[in-house]
């Protein structure tokens, strides 16, 4: 991948695993909503998880057979999931050396978690000043896979689509890059694997530590 000035890095699946601080505020969000309604299991958990807060609701509020609204639901999850930011999330292995490996390159992330929480986990892990930018829900009109965070990204960043890629672990990403017209890095050790076959990116990797590699040297 040559000419590359900026990687936009998702964060839940590529760069943090988070997966069971998510599982819990979900499942402290349906007990405080119905005492008693059983917790859903983790793996379930991830496959509701990456396209934003209301969506993750209303798949587990659905599998709950919980007759709640996502508007009731939603403030319930924010304050169950602000306390537990960093109570089991970690960066992947090999994520802190891929950093490392990328220094004199623009970084940014773009996820559909609430901005102020990615912000406070990369903060919390120690790596938030390595990118640029860090948005997520709040911080952008629109949710990936629209396009207008990515493109609001270069342009502020001072990319252009030729060099920039979208660097994450699911169909959401690949669809978000696409539609902003730059190139895609799919990695298999996020939530859903499964999806870079469906929507297969330019290149995949199986460790952080490849993504450096892929690039031409910085000038």
């Amino acid at each position: 991948m040559q000419g590359v000035r900026l990687l936009v890095f998702d964060l839940d699946g590529t760069l943090v695993d988070s997966i069971r601080d998510l599982a819990a505020a979900t499942n402290a969000t349906l007990a405080a909503l119905a005492p008693g309604t059983p917790p859903i299991p983790v793996e379930a958990v991830r496959s509701f998880v990456g396209e934003g807060a209301k969506l993750l609701l209303r798949r587990s509020l659905d599998h709950a057979g919980l007759p709640h609204t996502v508007d009731e639901a939603l403030p319930v999850y924010l304050e169950r999931y602000a306390g537990r930011l960093l109570e089991t999330t970690r960066l992947f292995p090999g994520v802190a050396e891929a950093l490392d490996g990328l220094r004199g390159r623009t970084l940014a992330v773009l996820t559909n978690k609430p901005g102020h929480f990615s912000r406070t986990i990369l903060a919390g892990l120690g790596v938030a000043d390595r990118f640029a930018r860090i948005w997520g829900a709040g911080d952008v009109p629109h949710h990936k896979p629209d396009p207008g965070g990515l493109r609001r990204l270069m342009a502020e960043l001072g990319a252009s689509p030729g060099e920039t890629v979208m660097v994450g672990d699911s169909a959401v990403d690949v669809r978000t890059g696409r539609a902003a017209g730059v190139r895609t890095v799919g990695v298999t050790w996020g939530l859903r694997p499964q999806d870079l076959e469906r929507e297969p990116p330019d290149r995949v990797v199986d460790d952080p530590r490849e993504i450096p590699a892929l690039l031409a040297p910085a000038a």
